[in-house]
């Protein structure tokens, strides 16, 4: 690999010549611009503002825009003459446990490689006090005109450095977590807990860029003269709905331990269930007293019509009684001779 950087390590008063290497590349597929009108390339061009004339890169220079619109003009001279310890030095400053590194500090990636034979035993001597400690050096350093912190750890048999973000370029997560207080129920972590236990560990070795594989398939198809990929087709339900937690989280245990080949126990079937938004104006309580209060009709009403029905039929039991009993009495008496 090319080294981007030559120095050395300053481990108190030991120096360690290394080479600096990128450990990381881009796999990404990278596109040019074009005219859509007639797939001509599109370029640009540095073109001065006063006169308008093309300028090479040997004519361009560095400037402060100040607050007012002036350019202060800044020259490599001006940079070499800052007092600047670590231009060709990696300076170890402290030796910290990796758990007090924020990862929101961490940035690009490099290996650092012994320069030379005589760089070899004190490089190993780091190395191994490294590994030993179960820490990780703090460090300064100058990259591309600029001083840079850094943290050194071992990787394998090297000694990687990770450049990292000064704390003050950290953001505060001010207003990104969710305004309004949300209770989560213990159940919800039991759930929670076991998709997590589910799905696992993961050996990231065997993880891959599939919307690059994409990409790539669909500008191989298209350079055959075909015509790409089919779009996959938009989901019915569509996004940002409502669904029932519990019912999502005990049907993700169950996926993840089917796509494992492990048998689901019983109950873990739960479907997703889409909650439907109440109407407003509407409450829990009030619902449910409304259904409460239909229930009491309902219960009332059944047993009034059966001792409506009873009493109907009792009325019309002493009607006929006190009809016959008229009857007779309005009949006249045959008179005995």
């Amino acid at each position: 690999m090319r080294s981007i950087w030559n120095g050395a390590i300053s481990f108190g008063l030991v120096s360690i010549p290394i080479k600096l290497v990128n450990a990381t590349e881009s796999r990404s597929v990278s596109f040019r611009q074009i005219h859509t009108e007639d797939g001509g390339r599109i370029r640009y061009r540095k073109v001065c503002e006063l006169d308008g004339a093309e300028v090479t890169q040997a004519e361009i220079g560095k400037a402060y825009e100040d607050a007012d619109g002036t350019m202060i003009p800044i020259t490599d001279e001006d940079l070499a003459a800052l007092p600047l310890p670590t231009a060709k030095t990696i300076e170890i400053v402290a030796f910290v446990p990796a758990g007090e590194i924020d990862p929101l500090q961490m940035d690009a990636a490099y290996y650092l490689s012994a320069n030379g034979v005589p760089a070899a035993k004190p490089y190993t001597l780091l190395r191994e006090a490294l590994k030993r400690s179960e820490k990780v050096a703090v460090a300064k350093y100058a990259l591309r005109g600029r001083e840079r912190l850094g943290m050194l750890r071992v990787v394998d048999d090297v000694i990687a450095m990770h450049g990292l973000l000064w704390p003050d370029e950290i953001r505060a997560p001010e207003g990104v977590a969710p305004e309004t207080p949300v209770q989560v129920r213990e159940a919800e972590l039991d759930l929670a807990d076991a998709l997590m236990a589910t799905l696992g560990e993961v050996d990231i070795s065997t993880l891959h860029d599939d919307y690059r594989e994409a990409v790539e398939e669909m500008i191989a198809a298209k350079a055959e003269g075909g015509a790409g990929v089919v779009p996959p087709e938009a989901d019915a339900d569509g996004g940002g709905q409502v669904i029932d937690l519990m019912a999502a989280l005990e049907s993700s245990v169950r996926a993840a331990k089917e796509a494992r080949g492990e048998t689901a126990e019983a109950g873990e079937a739960a479907p997703v269930t889409r909650l439907r938004p109440r109407s407003r104006g509407t409450t829990p309580k009030e619902t449910g007293a409304k259904k409460s209060t239909s229930a009491k009709s309902t219960t009332t009403a059944k047993p009034t019509a059966k001792s409506t029905s009873k009493k109907t039929a009792a009325k019309k039991t002493t009607a006929k009684t006190t009809a016959k009993t008229t009857a007779k009495k309005a009949t006249p008496r045959k008179r005995t001779a």
